[in-house]
């Protein structure tokens, strides 16, 4: 990724902005789209030049009575994207280089379906499964790409978000739409090493991760719309694998991914709920309200039983159903523990899912193997 972002910097020349962000506590400053591509981060100001980043902690303790302490603590914080060349460094910030969990959301669907597509008791295809990891910080990073080209005109009029490279002309929307392009033309040139690959699948791909940061602004269920987006790629693993599609065991799984991305993005919704009324933003977060924990756990059950469906219709072992059991129980504690007045803990419990992504692979890995 080093490489790519170095060669993305001599196509594309830019200047690092030498304006400063306040720091507002959490509550307190508008923020943008609860949005898997554009993550929360507690980021107050960027260096001028070498954009290294001071990232203000914010803790927030909730009262019976609704109000909240705010303890600010200026921190120095520097990630391996900050040794890139100047140059460089808007892209990667632009693809959230620097914050993986997006990736491992994005992944996860990607391999559980190629791990199911194997025969019954042999091991995965490891090299679809390598392509499909290769390619999930792509597909990621150009779903940030284009939330951010999208979202450029709103972030300008936010604290929190106006240093952005789109939002502060770091990078231009000219260069932006090349990144994006150029993102998304490595990632089926990735895609072109499955053994199967379908044009139309990949396409649909594109069109619900180009499309998704535009439902934020008409409706009160993007999540649901994000999990259409992020679990697509429990159809395209499969494909990879057999060349065709096995409805008994792909739908249920899709279905399974589609719950629990609204789970996880819902909690991690509740972050901007306050700040969202303000400038427009709908969420399940706001429609759910104070049922969201009845809500999501609703979606949790649906979840667990899906993917337990999954498992049968696959012919999968008992270390599937083992694995499925724990992954069930870290939902419930997701769910059970989870502090909507407290942003810091939403986002805990919203990246604690690549443990339960984890899980799942783990599941189906070795119940194949020992059906």
């Amino acid at each position: 990724m080093a490489s790519l972002s170095v060669f993305l910097a001599s196509l594309f020349s830019t200047h690092p902005t030498s304006r400063t962000l306040k720091h507002r506590p959490v509550f307190g400053t508008p923020l943008t789209n609860p949005s898997l591509f554009s993550r929360r981060i507690h980021s107050s100001t960027s260096r001028n030049l070498n954009y290294e980043t001071r990232v203000a902690y914010t803790s927030t303790t909730g009262s019976s009575v609704g109000k909240d302490d705010h303890t600010n603590e200026e921190v120095e914080v520097s990630s391996w994207v900050d040794h890139l060349q100047k140059e460089a460094q808007p892209y990667a910030k632009l693809a959230r280089l620097d914050r993986p969990i997006g990736t491992w959301l994005f992944m996860f669907p990607l391999t559980w379906s190629a791990a199911l597509a194997a025969t019954v008791g042999s091991l995965p295809d490891f090299k679809a499964l390598a392509v499909l990891v290769c390619a999930s910080p792509l597909l990621r990073g150009a779903a940030c790409t284009i939330n951010d080209f999208l979202d450029r005109d709103l972030d300008k009029m936010v604290e929190r978000t106006k240093l952005r490279p789109l939002a502060s002309g770091t990078v231009t929307p000219f260069q932006g739409l090349c990144f994006f392009g150029f993102q998304l033309l490595l990632f089926h040139g990735i895609l072109l090493q499955l053994p199967y690959n379908s044009l139309m699948y990949e396409a649909l791909y594109v069109f619900l991760l180009s499309t998704y940061p535009l439902t934020k602004r008409i409706t009160y269920w993007p999540q649901a719309y994000l999990g259409l987006t992020m679990n697509w790629g429990a159809i395209v693993g499969w494909h990879a694998v057999k060349g065709s599609l096995q409805p008994s065991i792909v739908f249920p799984l899709f279905l399974s991914g589609f719950f629990w991305t609204i789970i996880y993005d819902t909690i991690y919704a509740h972050q901007d709920k306050e700040d969202d009324v303000k400038i427009g933003i709908k969420s399940t977060a706001l429609k759910f309200g104070e049922s969201t924990k009845e809500w999501i756990t609703g979606f949790a059950i649906a979840c667990i039983a899906s993917f337990a469906l999954t498992g049968y219709n696959a012919a999968l072992g008992w270390p599937f159903y083992a694995f499925l059991a724990a992954a069930a129980a870290q939902l419930a504690w997701q769910i059970g523990t989870a502090n909507f007045s407290s942003p810091t803990d939403c986002n805990r419990k919203f990246e604690s899912n690549k443990w339960f992504g984890a899980l799942i692979f783990s599941g189906i890995f070795l119940g194949k193997v020992l059906p």
